[in-house]
């Protein structure tokens, strides 16, 4: 625990597994906070053992808990619970992501916690909330997303759902709503209000920021999946495959990145065929500029691309694979080998939110 960092003093009780809660407390811990990671004394978080395991626990593990003290203890047992009733009195936070009622079954529920502790900041998080219709059904993050309308806009021309490899539903919805309501209620203890209990619904949380498609319908246009404005709908903001199989993403939104794009394409005639300039999002004559860059992108190699648009400042740039990105020197602060006490060296990321004094 690092003095320096801002939320050095605060002590966080971590009972969350998997993903959503494991990464808000890493953020935690990563910003100076002491996170105690409590566990079952049986199999523990599931992501122990939810991959490939080296030594004793999976890459999954290591990779989302950096950063916390482990501790084992039985809920269910009497003396045990005590132990961690003990241990909320001197806590600040306490994070959990059982279902609905769990904690209240377990004598741990909110109404128990803030009388050991008054000034205690509790986030519960869940698929669907406290109190929904849904608060006791079972889901991951494909459930999340699909309910909230984001997976069926992420998909290609044809229509087919494609599935992110960024857990949108665990990681924007759960690790970063916590994060804030965690932050936001700490804030508010500093200024002298009680603690507070925290619902975060993880699907709540990708519905609120599903916003392109919420603009198309108020708007009066729903749009298919694949062309919208950000979605494919536009030859300037899409991604295209090259002679060797590999993707180069353009980006060329504003009107004066896709000029400087068709010149580095030689085809100034395409400059006056942009939405801004009265182009139909999704209609035919931006599918049909596509299919064009789709040929033109086609006849020249990733790296050939790279190069032509190296010194050219207009939203252009490669799909990189991840251990492309790891060794890339844009990364040069976020990314590291460190040793872990049981799996050894591995690759790790560092804190994207950098502090100065």
């Amino acid at each position: 625990m690092n003095p320096d960092f801002p939320l050095a003093g605060i002590r966080v009780l971590d009972l969350t597994r998997l993903l959503p809660g494991p990464v808000a407390t890493m953020h935690l811990a990563d910003m100076g906070a002491e996170v105690i990671k409590i566990e079952d004394p049986g199999a523990g978080d599931y992501a122990r053992t939810m991959g490939p395991v080296r030594v004793e626990v999976s890459q999954f593990f290591v990779a989302v808990n950096r950063g916390k003290r482990l501790l084992r203890l039985d809920l269910k047992d009497a003396t045990q619970r005590e132990q961690l009733l003990a241990m909320v009195e001197t806590a600040d936070v306490l994070v959990e992501s059982f279902r609905p009622g769990v904690m209240d079954k377990l004598g741990l529920g909110w109404a128990t916690l803030r009388t050991r502790n008054p000034k205690l900041v509790m986030c519960a998080i869940s698929g669907y909330g406290q109190h929904g219709p849904f608060s006791q059904r079972a889901g991951h993050d494909i459930n999340f997303i699909g309910y909230a309308g984001m997976l069926e806009q992420n998909a290609g021309a044809g229509g087919v759902p494609a599935l992110p490899n960024l857990q949108v539903g665990d990681l924007l919805g759960g690790a970063q709503s916590a994060l804030q309501g965690i932050l936001a209620a700490l804030v508010a203890v500093k200024m002298g209000s009680a603690g507070r209990f925290i619902d975060v619904s993880m699907t709540d949380a990708v519905l609120a920021h599903n916003i392109m498609p919420l603009m198309a319908i108020n708007n009066g246009a729903p749009v298919a999946p694949g062309r919208d404005l950000l979605t494919g709908g536009v030859p300037c903001y899409s991604v295209y495959r090259t002679a060797d199989e590999r993707h180069m993403a353009v980006g060329a939104l504003e009107l004066k990145f896709w000029q400087a794009c068709c010149d580095v394409l030689a085809r100034p005639d395409l400059k006056g065929r942009h939405w801004q300039l009265g182009q139909q999002v999704g209609g035919d004559d931006a599918m049909a500029v596509k299919a064009e860059l789709e040929a033109i992108f086609a006849a020249r190699t990733l790296a050939q691309w790279i190069e032509a648009f190296a010194d050219v400042d207009c939203c252009v740039s490669p799909v990189l694979r991840t251990e492309e990105a790891l060794a890339h020197p844009l990364f040069r602060d976020m990314v590291s080998r460190r040793v872990h006490e049981t799996e050894g060296e591995c690759w790790a990321l560092s804190q994207p939110v950098r502090f100065s004094s």
